[in-house]
Formats: structure tokens, C-alpha cells, sequence
């Protein structure tokens, strides 16, 4: 098994996801022992986002800049450590009613067409599939459980759509919800999320 790690917090030690994902990643580590593991830390190293040099692989021109070059070398290392990994666990908290951009660099440089994506006669079809995504959604307010949080929702609803559109449709969500309500609304958050990850390990032993 490939597992990929990915985290985009950028509150270090303080962040939910990071304890989450790790926690995530130690349970797939225990039941499958000779996994082998690439981390992402996107907050600390995280791609450029789009621009002018670093738009080759969309437009399918050679690179004729030395940045060109290094930009596509970045493209090119994302979407196949990408498609090369089984597990995808994916520390995703909500910012401004989205992810944060740094993870949102991420997926630009990993939706590429012809390798995670392809357009055909009847519309675009996922070429990324048989892949299984465990993510930690952290928000420090509540939002799922009523219509108007869910209208202000663009981070869970974002990653099933950016996923599937790569033809990714196995996608679990392990949710803390009110971290930012106080320290027992985070703890009781936080308890709650790790309880999901052990019943998602039990379904899927």
C-alpha cells in the first residue's frame, strides 16, 4: 500500500487536522505495516499557484524558460506521487468557508488533463480512480447541521467534487466541528472525530 499524507494547517502544533491525520495515517500504518508513506506538508512547502510559468501542462507548450522547466518538474512530481498512491489522507481545514489555498495549489498542479482527467464527446471523465481518500475536515464553527451553514459550505462539498471530477469517488470525511467554540467544545470535537476514525478503521478491516 501507498498512503500519501497531506497536510495543509497552517497552525503547527495547535492544528486539529495535524493530530487527526497523523492519527489516521497511524491506524492504516498498524494494519497494514509495510506500507510505505510520502508526507506533504503544504504549509511549509507548498506549489506556486498558477501563473504564466507554470501553466504548461494545460496548454501542452514545451517550456522555453529555465522557471518554466522547474515549474513543470513541480507539476509533474504532484500528479505522480499523486497517481501513484493508494491511500490519500488529506488534513483539510475550513478557512473562510473553503480550504486553504495552499491545498487549493495542490489540486491545480495535480488536475491535468490526460493523466487525472480526460474531456470526451459526452463531458470529462476521471481517470484517477481506485484510489481511496480519508480526509480530516476540522471548522471552528458548526455548519453541517443546518441548511444556512451548509449554504456557507465550500470545503467538504469542494473536495467531493474536485475528487470525483479526477473519477476519486471513494471519499471519507472525518469530522471535528466547533474547535474554535471554546476548550470543551474542541475537546468533545476532537474526541467525537477520533471515534470516527476507529469506525471507519472497523468498516474497513
Amino acid at each position: 500500500m501507498q498512503i500519501l499524507h497531506i497536510d495543509s494547517a497552517i497552525t503547527g502544533a495547535n492544528s486539529v487536522s495535524r493530530e487527526l491525520t497523523a492519527d489516521i495515517v497511524s491506524n492504516l500504518l498498524q494494519a497494514n505495516p509495510e506500507a510505505h508513506v510520502d508526507y506533504l506538508d503544504l504549509a511549509v512547502n507548498a506549489p506556486s499557484h498558477l501563473n504564466a510559468q507554470s501553466m504548461g501542462f494545460r496548454t501542452g507548450q514545451a517550456a522555453s524558460t529555465e522557471i518554466e522547466r522547474q515549474e513543470n518538474a513541480i507539476s509533474e512530481a504532484l500528479v505522480s506521487q499523486f497517481l501513484a498512491a493508494d491511500v490519500i489522507v488529506v488534513g483539510a481545514p475550513f478557512y473562510n468557508f473553503s480550504i486553504p489555498t495552499q491545498l487549493k495549489a495542490w489540486f491545480d498542479r495535480i488536475a491535468q488533463a490526460g493523466r487525472t482527467f480526460k474531456y470526451t464527446a459526452t463531458g470529462p471523465v476521471g481517470l484517477a480512480g481506485d484510489k481511496k481518500v480519508i480526509v480530516a475536515s476540522t471548522r471552528g464553527g458548526f455548519y453541517s447541521t443546518s441548511e444556512a451553514g451548509q449554504a456557507m459550505e465550500h470545503q467538504e462539498s469542494y473536495l467531493k467534487v474536485i475528487f470525483g471530477f479526477m473519477g476519486v469517488t471513494d471519499v471519507n470525511f472525518v469530522r471535528a466541528e466547533g474547535i474554535g467554540m471554546g476548550p470543551e467544545a474542541r475537546a468533545t470535537a476532537v474526541q467525537g472525530a477520533k471515534a470516527q476514525i476507529e469506525a471507519l478503521e472497523a468498516a474497513t478491516a
